[in-house]
């Protein structure tokens, strides 16, 4: 049995003063796909044998468009980086990847909570409304838990 898209749920935690506020990614976006980008090395020796070492990930999503609305904790956020010009740990906040496909009996689902950075890419737009595009960079420091959909809260296994 295919999986369909909208049970692979992407939360991002918009907080912007510690306490955690998960946001549901994909209300404007047609396509949300982390790119995993390995580092990988092919050695070739005299035998004519290929080795293949891949040592490493650098995954990031792309946001593209993001309409910003009134009152939304992730608008909130992307504006205070945007007004703020902020960098480094200031743009630190972590992703919920959530399987929506497997509950269990307390209606919490599968999920891995990664560590992330966000990357205004610009802001603006055109007359479809106020864009504010940007860039989710995982740092690959990862927790596996649970998240329960109602009351939008990540727990550690």
């Amino acid at each position: 049995m295919k999986i369909e898209r909208k049970y692979m749920a992407h939360y991002l935690n918009a907080s912007t003063d510690g306490a955690a506020s998960y946001v549901r990614l994909g209300g404007d976006l047609e396509e949300y796909s982390p790119e995993l980008s390995a580092n990988v090395e092919k050695k070739s020796n005299i035998l004519g044998q290929t080795s293949v070492v891949i040592d490493s990930y650098q995954k990031q999503g792309e946001v593209t468009p993001y309409y910003a609305s009134k009152g939304d904790a992730l608008f909130e956020r992307l504006q205070a980086i945007v007004d703020g010009d902020l960098v480094l740990d200031d743009l630190k906040t972590d992703m919920v990847e959530v399987k929506l496909w497997d509950a269990d009996s307390e209606g919490s689902y599968p999920a891995v909570k990664e560590e992330v950075y966000l990357e205004v890419v610009s802001y603006g737009g055109d007359t479809t409304g106020y864009q504010i595009p940007f860039n989710v960079h995982y740092t690959g420091v990862k927790t596996k838990g649970t998240f329960n959909v109602q009351t939008k809260t990540f727990t550690a296994a």
